[in-house]
């Protein structure tokens, strides 16, 4: 079974998170919502209330996948914390996948993996600067290596297939149920 580490703090986008570990736990895979607070309690951007599965803890490494929602204040409350960076960097440099949507793709900016490489975020006057050693698209979802970028919510179930397929899982199905592209 595939396993996904998905890391929540204050302020994170509540579709992007909830939809796509969604999609995720549909195709099979184990997914953990982790809160970066000391409780288990995360709220969203919208103001709504979710208790995670666990408590940040140092030890979270035996996944396969690192998911970061964005929304704000919790892109900037990721970006901020360096317990999140160095998580970024470990998965990146051990060739598991790194994903983000909407402005967490800034995460993995600061964290130093984004150098050369196709990248896509929420469209923002600080895009110039915040991927100035990338290589920026304005598609839906960019994959490059073992790092998958989408734009924002309306992106999130395309984002959340390619997550799928990139774990060697089969999305077709799921497109079929959940009557996507009809």
């Amino acid at each position: 079974m595939k396993r996904i580490l998905c890391l929540l703090a204050d302020g994170f986008e509540e579709t992007e998170a909830i939809a796509t570990v969604d999609v995720l736990r549909r195709a099979g895979c184990f997914v953990d919502l982790v809160s970066m607070n000391s409780t288990p309690m995360v709220t969203s951007s919208h103001q709504i209330r979710l208790i995670a599965d666990r408590i940040w803890n140092p030890e979270l490494r035996d996944y396969d996948l690192l998911f970061l929602p964005g929304g704000q204040p919790g892109t900037n409350n990721l970006s901020s914390d360096p317990r999140v960076l160095g998580m970024v960097q470990y998965f990146h440099t051990q060739g598991k996948w790194v994903t983000a949507i909407c402005a967490a793709p800034a995460v993995l900016a600061k964290a130093g993996i984004l150098k050369g490489k196709k990248v896509t975020s929420y469209p923002t006057e600080k895009q110039a600067e915040l991927f100035k050693d990338s290589i920026y698209l304005q598609e839906s979802v960019v994959v490059d290596g073992n790092i998958i970028t989408s734009r924002g919510v309306g992106t999130v179930l395309p984002f959340a297939y390619a997550l799928v397929d990139a774990l060697g899982l089969d999305s077709e199905p799921l497109k079929t149920a959940m009557l996507f592209g009809l």
